[in-house]
């Protein structure tokens, strides 16, 4: 069958391989570069507002004194957004596996995903009541769903097996230069609400354009294309662990990481002011931010050449998941400040080895060639929801459960479980 031209203006020397093919030539350095500069968007404009301008939004409507207050409501918030995430990654990444586009499979959802993404966030800058916040920032995360499901899947379609450790590297390092970027951007600048908003989904567009416009996409001729139905579209949103053990397995372990990562890093501000008692906390937050954000970032970019070279990725996962349960495990048996110190460190080291080493693991366990971009959208739902509902159970778990303590031993101890779970892995080393 001959297959029709791809319509892009990519680099010649990396030719988009065929749909269903497993990639076999390296992407150029020119590939990679536009790559990390849509992520680095993607992060600004989706971090920023977690960490900064949604918070500080929802704190000015609920004018509660009490912080647990103020973290429920912007976990409820969080919460909703988050469900939604459970159906828009797994669907576009079906979609984006059946499209036709003459510009590709790939490129149409990244394009519409951004657009969606960049213009919620304008208008949720604008919202004044809990309400509109709340619908905004679900369509926010919708869009942001939507974009990096077909990003990711970008990784399966054209980066050969010996290249995914380093190029997955190039999806988180980005996530700390973002995040610190966009918050001294809107603190530097002194920005309002909205002019922050904006300014990050303006941003957004600039870095991931680039991508749309100059990397190569291969086209899906009508022929090829998988048969339709409502009925196997819903029924491909389940994936048998038992048929599919490596799949499952490594699914639990994202799952179980991310869930102590982010019980581990979302109330790290409350734990400094009411735990510690730092002084000034802001400050010494921002401090502790730089350090597990240089960790993260030399981390993703060297452990995950590393396992490239060694051909190995288990060991890499279970030791990097390993050094975030001993991090949160610290914290939780000795909470001060220099603890939190070599904490941030080895946490940011094992979130960023991680990072990188199981999303080039998760390529590696997809079951079906012909739909990795609703399996990787599977895969993705275990690292956006944790992150989503970590405020309001982690609020919960420190006004009910023996505070701080508490949830950063819990942080441990599933980190560890995440770990272990992916030992019974026996299809990659």
């Amino acid at each position: 069958m001959t297959e029709p031209a791809t319509l892009t203006t990519a680099d010649p020397a990396t030719p988009p391989p065929a749909p269903f093919a497993e990639p076999e030539r390296p992407v150029t350095g020119r590939w990679i570069s536009l790559f990390a500069l849509a992520w680095l968007g993607i992060w600004m404009a989706q971090l920023t507002p977690v960490q900064l301008l949604l918070p500080i939004q929802v704190e000015a409507q609920l004018k509660s004194t009490d912080w647990v207050d103020n973290v429920v409501a912007f976990g409820v918030v969080s919460g909703i957004a988050g469900a939604f995430a459970l159906i828009a990654y797994p669907l576009t990444g079906a979609l984006s596996d059946r499209t036709v586009s003459r510009f590709g499979r790939r490129r149409p959802w990244i394009a519409f995903g951004a657009l969606l993404f960049a213009a919620s966030l304008v208008v949720l800058g604008l919202q004044n009541g809990i309400v509109g916040i709340g619908v905004w920032w679900t369509l926010t995360l919708v869009g942001f769903c939507v974009l990096t499901a077909a990003l990711t899947a970008t990784i399966s379609d054209q980066v050969p097996v010996g290249q995914r450790g380093y190029i997955s590297g190039w999806i988180s390092a980005p996530q700390a230069i973002g995040t610190i970027l966009g918050i001294v951007l809107v603190t530097a600048l002194a920005l309002s609400q909205f002019i922050g908003y904006s300014l990050m989904a303006g941003l957004l567009v600039l870095l991931v354009l680039p991508f749309v416009l100059g990397a190569p996409d291969q086209v899906l001729p009508r022929a090829a294309r998988p048969p339709f139905s409502f009925r196997e579209l819903a029924a491909g949103f389940w994936i048998s662990p038992r048929r599919y053990p490596d799949f499952g397995w490594t699914l639990l372990s994202r799952i179980l990481v991310n869930v102590g990562n982010a019980l581990g890093t979302t109330l790290l501000l409350y734990f400094l002011m009411y735990h510690v008692k730092v002084a000034k906390a802001e400050d010494e937050l921002l401090v502790l931010t730089l350090i597990y954000m240089l960790f993260v970032v030399l981390a993703a970019l060297f452990l995950g050449r590393l396992s490239d070279r060694f051909g190995r990725r288990k060991v890499f996962v279970l030791v990097s998941s390993g050094l975030q349960g001993v991090a949160a495990v610290l914290l939780a048996f000795f909470p001060n400040l220099t603890v939190a110190t070599v904490g941030a460190g080895l946490l940011g080291l094992g979130y960023g080895c991680f990072l990188s080493v199981d999303q080039a693991l998760a390529t590696q366990v997809l079951p079906d060639p012909a739909a990795r971009g609703k399996d990787l959208g599977i895969m993705n739902i275990a690292t956006a929801v944790p992150q989503a509902v970590a405020p309001l159970l982690g609020a919960f778990v420190v006004a009910q459960w023996g505070g701080f303590g508490t949830l950063y031993l819990a942080s441990g101890v599933i980190s560890v479980l995440g770990a272990l779970a992916v030992l019974p892995v026996k299809g990659v080393r």
